[in-house]
């Protein structure tokens, strides 16, 4: 991948989200269906822009991985993309609401998410990693007694919350944040995506960060309104089109320099 500026994941949805998206246990009436969007023309697909180098702005536009994932697999829809930008624990809330008809925008996929949206295949694994000057502190056990930098409403949150004996979790509405918090030694450590720790080693050399261990892997996918079926297999046979036809690992290999689907 070719690595951009500093980044920032993600899994879970916070407990005020979830709570406002789990009750749609049926397709949403107001939520638009496939037939519906095929006729527009266009897809709305919601994301971050704030989490290079998955999803940012670059000369006001949106880009990264999974942008350009997500126009891939539009293209192959027939479809032209209409994005949407706005903060990462209210995008799955959108989908109820028919702000938008997609979220792609690193959600992993966990139990509690999949009650309030239905996911689509995924799209690329990861998982969250323990970041920290002090060389020492690289796993889990090394959290114990340890402040830990983590973003609102992420499966990053809720993992470090099962980690035993830490001492304090501190939460920023951005990956950035987190990060400037380790950084200035406000923190002990910072949880986070494995690409986005490679990308800020990278980006800020003399920040003195290492990567340790994974604390947990996940999956991430789109995610549409909770029983758009119908939607949900038409992006999975495009995404699974984009793979077989070498446009996903080009992508993949442009932000990088791997891989990064499911294997």
């Amino acid at each position: 991948m070719k690595l951009m500026k500093s980044l920032t994941r993600r899994a879970l949805i916070s407990t005020a989200a979830a709570a406002a998206v789990a009750g749609a246990v049926a397709l949403p009436a107001q939520a638009r269906t496939l037939e519906a969007i095929k006729k527009d023309g266009k897809i709305i697909i919601a994301t971050e822009g704030q989490y290079a180098p998955f999803n940012f702005f670059e000369n006001k536009k949106p880009a990264g991985f999974e942008i350009e994932v997500a126009e891939a697999i539009a293209a192959k829809m027939g479809l032209k993309v209409e994005w949407k930008a706005l903060s990462f624990d209210a995008l799955l809330t959108g989908l109820k609401q028919d702000r938008w008809d997609m979220v792609i925008a690193s959600h992993g996929i966990t139990p509690e998410r999949a009650k309030a949206v239905t996911f689509a295949d995924p799209h690329y694994c990861s998982g969250g990693v323990v970041v920290a000057k002090d060389p020492a502190i690289k796993s889990g056990k090394d959290l114990a007694g340890k402040t830990v930098a983590v973003q609102t409403g992420t499966s990053y949150q809720d993992n470090v919350k099962k980690v035993a004996k830490v001492k304090e979790i501190k939460n920023f509405p951005q990956d950035t944040d987190a990060r400037a918090a380790l950084v200035s030694g406000r923190v002990d450590a910072w949880v986070t995506d494995k690409f986005v720790a490679l990308q800020s080693q990278q980006a800020n050399p003399g920040s003195g960060l290492n990567m340790g261990e994974f604390l947990f892997v996940e999956r991430i996918a789109p995610a549409v309104a909770k029983g758009n079926t119908a939607l949900a297999a038409e992006i999975n046979k495009a995404l699974a089109a984009i793979m077989a036809d070498g446009s996903y690992e080009k992508i993949s290999q442009k932000f990088f320099k791997e891989d990064i689907r499911c294997k």
